[in-house]
C-alpha cells in the first residue's frame, strides 16, 4: 500500500469521525464508543476492499457487508455517505423523528446496508447463509462481517463459527472490533475471551490480528483475504473504544451516549484538528 493511498484513507477516517461528531451531538444520543474505535476498518472496507457500485446498492455481484454490532450505526452512515451511498446532509438527520438514519441500520431504508441488525450475536449467522447462498449459486462476491468483540461471548456467534468451518466458507471473513470493552466493563471481566484467536482456529477459521488503526495493517491484511483455500477468514482489530476523542478513549462509560456543553466542544476540536493535521501532512508530502 503506498503512502498517498494511506493518508487519503486516514483523511477519510478522520472525516468520518467528524461527522459522527456532529450527528452524536445533533441527536443527543448515540454509541460512540464502539463506532469510533472500528471505523478505520469500515473506511478501509468501503474504499478500498468491498467490489461495490453506490450508483448500483443492490448490484447482484456486489461484495456484502454486515455490521453485526448494529448499535455502531453512527459510524457506517459516516462511511456511507462519504462513499456516495446518502447524501452528507442526511447525517444530520440522525435518530431523529422521521429520519431513514436509526438507531439501528434498517436494509429497507438505507442503501449500502445488507442486514437490520442491533440484536447482538446474529451477524455472523446472517453472513454465514449469504456465503453459502453464494457458494450453492455459484458466484464470486464475498462476505464480511465486523462483530464486536463483547458481541462474540452470545453462543449464536460460535455456532454460525462453526456452521462456516463446515461448509469451508473461505468467501466469509470475519472483523472482530477488538477493543477489550463492553457496556458494563472490560470483556475479560464479565466473561474471558482469551485464548481469542485460537478459540476460532480451533472452529477451523484461519484468525489473524491486526492494529485497527494501522491503516495500511488493515488494508494490506483484508486484500489477502481469503488467508487459506476452504476456510473462513478471521481478523482480529486490536482497537481503542473511542478512538479518536480523548476523554472517550478506554472508557465503557462512553458505550453510549452522547457529547454535551464543554464536552461537546472538545470533541468537536479534537475531530477537526486531526483532520487539519492529516490534511496538512498530505499538502507537504507531495
Amino acid at each position: 500500500m503506498n503512502d498517498a493511498t494511506k493518508i487519503e484513507l486516514e483523511i477519510l477516517a478522520a472525516k468520518a469521525r467528524q461527522h459522527m461528531v456532529d450527528s452524536l451531538i445533533s441527536a443527543g444520543c448515540g454509541h460512540p464508543g464502539g463506532a469510533f474505535s472500528s471505523v478505520d476498518v469500515m473506511i478501509a472496507l468501503f474504499f478500498e476492499i468491498l467490489k461495490i457500485d453506490p450508483a448500483r446498492p443492490r448490484w447482484e455481484e456486489r461484495d456484502r457487508f454486515i455490521l453485526s454490532k448494529g448499535h455502531s450505526s453512527v459510524g457506517l452512515y459516516a462511511v456511507l455517505a462519504l462513499r456516495g451511498f446518502l447524501p452528507l446532509d442526511t447525517l444530520k438527520t440522525f435518530r431523529q423523528d422521521g429520519s431513514i438514519l436509526s438507531g439501528h441500520p434498517d436494509m429497507h431504508k438505507v442503501p449500502g446496508v445488507e442486514a437490520s441488525t442491533g440484536s447482538l450475536g446474529h451477524g455472523l449467522s446472517i453472513g454465514v447463509g449469504m456465503a453459502l447462498a453464494a457458494k450453492m449459486d455459484g458466484r464470486l462476491h464475498r462476505v464480511f462481517v465486523l462483530m464486536g468483540d463483547g458481541e462474540t461471548q452470545e453462543g449464536s456467534i460460535w455456532e454460525a463459527a462453526m456452521a462456516a468451518g463446515h461448509y469451508r466458507l473461505d468467501n466469509l471473513i470475519g472483523i472482530v472490533d477488538r477493543n477489550r470493552l463492553q457496556i458494563d466493563g472490560a470483556t475479560e471481566g464479565i466473561i474471558s475471551l482469551e485464548p481469542y484467536r485460537d478459540k476460532w482456529a480451533a472452529f477451523g477459521w484461519q484468525a489473524r490480528e491486526i492494529d485497527g488503526h494501522n491503516m495500511s495493517e488493515i488494508v494490506v491484511t483484508l486484500k489477502s483475504a481469503p488467508f487459506h483455500p476452504g476456510r473462513p477468514s478471521l481478523v482480529i482489530s486490536h482497537t481503542t473504544k473511542g478512538k479518536g476523542i480523548s476523554f472517550m478513549e478506554n472508557n465503557p462509560e462512553w458505550h453510549g451516549g452522547a457529547p454535551k456543553g464543554e464536552q461537546a466542544e472538545i470533541a468537536r476540536r479534537e475531530v477537526r484538528e486531526k483532520l487539519e493535521q492529516l490534511i496538512w501532512q498530505k499538502d507537504h508530502s507531495e
